[in-house]
Parts: C-alpha cells; sequence; structure tokens
C-alpha cells in the first residue's frame, strides 16, 4: 500500500490490530469508527485480513479520507510462543501494524491481541530507547481521587532494582505530561509502610528511590491504599502489579454485580434504586477502567498500547483517543531528555 504524504503539524496516524482480541474483528473496527468520528486529528490504519476487516466496515458510516486498510494475511494467537510467532509470522497484523510504527509511517499501536507477542514485537521492531532497561506496561487505574499509574502490571516479572527506578521515572513523566499532575507522588508497593519491611527487591529498591532527586517519592503503599490515590505512580515489578490489576478488575465486577442483585432484590429496595440511579451511575463509570483506555508499553521509540484481550468497543476506541495525548505531548522525546 502507498501511503500519502503526512501532515506533521496536526495529524495522528494510529494503526489498530483488526484481528487482536477476543471480541476482533468486530468490536475492535467499531472502537476504531467511534474513535474516528469523536477525534477529527486523527487518521486510523486497520491492519488485518481485509475481506474480514471491509464487512465491518460496511456497517459503519464515517469519513472514509480518514480510514486506511492494510491487508494482514496471518494472526498470532494468545497461546503462540511469543519470540517465534513474530521471527515466523511476518504477515501478521502485530508484526505488519509495528512496522508501519517503526518506519515512522504511523505514529502509534493499538492491539488487545497476544500480550507476549506484543511485549516481545515492542521491543525487536520497534525498539527501546536508548537508556532504557526494559520497558513496563503500565495501566491508569481508578481512584477515589482521579487516577494512578500503575508500573509495571505485565511486561517484567523478574525485574531489578534499577528496573524499578526507571520506571519510577517513566511513570513520572507520563503522569506530569499525560495526564497533569504536577510532582506526582511516586510509592513503592510494599507489605507495609516501614522502610525495612519487604522482599529483597523491595528493600534494595528504596533507598534508591529515595535517593532520586527527579521524582517526588513518598514512601511504601500498601495495596489497601491503591484505591484511595495515596500515590500517583505505583511502582511494583509485573507480577505484583498483575496479581494488582486483576483483583482491581475482579473485585470491582464482583461488587457491581453485588449491588445490582441487592438493588433489585425487593419492591422497596426497587423504588431506592430509582431514585439513586443517576449519582450510582456516575459513581460506577468512575471506577470502570474500561473509561481510560489500555496500557501503553513505555520506553520504545514509538508509541505500542495493549488493550484488554477481552475488549468491547469502549475501551478500544478509549486506547486509540489516548494515543493523541502521548503524541502531542511528545512522551518519546522527553523520556530520551530524562533517563
Amino acid at each position: 500500500m502507498i501511503f500519502p504524504e503526512r501532515n506533521m503539524m496536526s495529524e495522528i496516524r494510529i494503526v489498530v490490530d483488526a484481528m487482536g482480541g477476543d471480541n476482533a474483528p468486530g468490536e475492535i473496527v467499531k472502537g476504531a469508527i467511534d474513535a474516528l468520528n469523536e477525534r477529527k486529528e486523527i487518521t486510523i490504519i486497520l491492519v488485518g485480513k481485509e475481506d474480514k476487516v471491509k464487512q465491518e466496515l460496511g456497517k459503519y458510516t464515517y469519513d472514509k479520507n480518514r480510514i486506511e486498510l492494510v491487508n494482514a494475511t496471518q494472526e498470532i494467537g494468545f497461546d503462540e510462543p511469543p519470540v517465534m510467532a513474530i521471527r515466523t509470522k511476518k504477515d501478521s497484523s502485530i508484526v505488519v501494524g509495528m512496522n508501519l510504527v517503526k518506519s515512522q509511517k504511523a505514529d502509534a499501536f493499538v492491539s488487545a491481541g497476544s500480550t507476549g507477542a506484543i511485549l516481545v514485537g515492542g521491543q525487536l521492531i520497534v525498539g527501546r530507547i536508548k537508556g532504557v532497561e526494559r520497558p513496563p506496561l503500565a495501566p491508569l487505574i481508578p481512584t477515589t481521587s482521579g487516577v494512578s499509574l500503575l508500573i509495571d502490571c505485565g511486561a517484567n516479572v523478574d525485574a531489578r532494582s534499577s528496573h524499578l527506578v526507571q520506571f519510577a521515572k517513566i511513570g513520572s513523566i507520563y503522569m506530569e505530561n499525560v495526564v497533569g499532575i504536577k510532582k506526582p507522588k511516586v510509592a513503592i508497593v510494599n507489605i507495609g509502610a516501614e522502610e525495612e519491611k519487604g522482599n529483597m527487591l523491595v528493600k534494595e529498591t528504596y533507598p534508591l528511590l529515595k535517593e532520586c532527586k527527579d521524582i517526588h517519592f513518598i514512601g511504601s503503599i500498601e495495596a489497601r491504599e491503591i484505591p484511595y490515590g495515596k500515590a500517583d505512580v505505583i511502582v511494583c515489578e509485573a507480577f505484583t502489579g498483575n496479581v494488582i490489576l486483576k483483583l482491581y478488575e475482579g473485585l470491582g465486577s464482583a461488587l457491581i454485580h453485588k449491588v445490582k442483585e441487592g438493588l433489585l432484590s425487593s419492591f422497596r429496595s426497587k423504588i431506592g434504586a430509582v431514585l439513586i440511579k443517576p449519582a450510582l451511575k456516575k459513581t460506577l463509570k468512575d471506577f470502570d477502567a474500561s473509561q481510560y483506555g489500555g496500557a501503553p508499553l513505555l520506553g520504545l521509540k514509538g508509541l505500542v498500547v495493549k488493550t484488554h484481550g477481552s475488549s468491547k468497543s469502549l475501551e478500544v476506541k478509549n486506547s486509540i483517543i489516548q494515543c493523541i495525548a502521548f503524541s502531542e505531548q511528545k512522551i518519546n522525546e522527553k523520556i530520551k531528555e530524562h533517563l
């Protein structure tokens, strides 16, 4: 496919993996069209099996000048070994899409596909920024005071103390420039507030963060404090981060289910439900993680965003829109400057 000349002043070109995730291509294409219709500064490049993507596109009305379709005949499954898949499936939607970012034909890549393949492809194809040891996955999670950045939640299970220090710096840059929080508070996940608590990794990392002059380190944070927004940047290795994220999602879903069940349990509670519905709807929306998009793989030469494998169109749309602030604020350049 021949790509048009780029308008570097305003156009933001975002590649979307149309074949990635449990609900592809239907929900992925719908999310892409919703993002396109909501934001005029983006052009979307859908990568995937052309016939299937065209079939989904036929359901919607949109500006055809701002949608491009790139055929990719292969898919990478969730159960495939990531390194082998990236190296052998050159015409997969993930590899083709990431190569568009690498060659600067696009600014960002969004996928709900295989996490392992996205992590491997991000490093092997898009490449790390010089000085970045390990790119972390960093989603925004809802709190009672807004949002916090959980870094890392899935990329580096066996991290070292130097990696966690970098995560803290990268996370601070992201929160200050994308979310707009000045001097974001940084905390390391621990089993207590005292400095001497924790496993070997936490004990090694704590004094390094304490000495770091370019972050606002406030000490340890316990898991129960995370939903209250005690810290803006929550630092941990990926095993701990993924447990926190999955518990967050599962508990939130379970609580919503129980609240709805209780409100519909009797005639009196149903009347009460009608009265509180507007306030309850707003509160539940604030704590809906899908409102905040996916998890960017930070520290790469281009933007790669991983959305949940079960993402519906809303999360896909918000993941695409999330790329706009990242691109406009030139986060990659700022990470380069500070590392």
